[in-house]
């Protein structure tokens, strides 16, 4: 019973750790869309912004395939 217990919470862990990303990653993506549509976008910050949100991605996609 006790075991079941934990899958349930570690189901549930996974879920909220999906959420979270999914809300960066959409979160990501609105910031770096204000930035590509700035008279005199930032190269650099878009960069990050892409980089960080390709991260994020792959953390959604590893959690995913648990």
């Amino acid at each position: 019973m006790l075991q079941e217990s934990n899958v349930n919470d570690n189901a549930t862990s996974i879920e909220d750790q999906l959420q979270s990303l999914k809300s960066k990653h959409s979160q990501l993506d609105t910031e770096l869309k204000k930035e590509q549509e700035r008279p005199h976008p930032d190269d650099l910050a878009i960069s990050r912004l892409k980089r960080e949100k390709l991260a994020v991605k792959d953390q959604i996609s590893r959690l995913s395939q648990n």
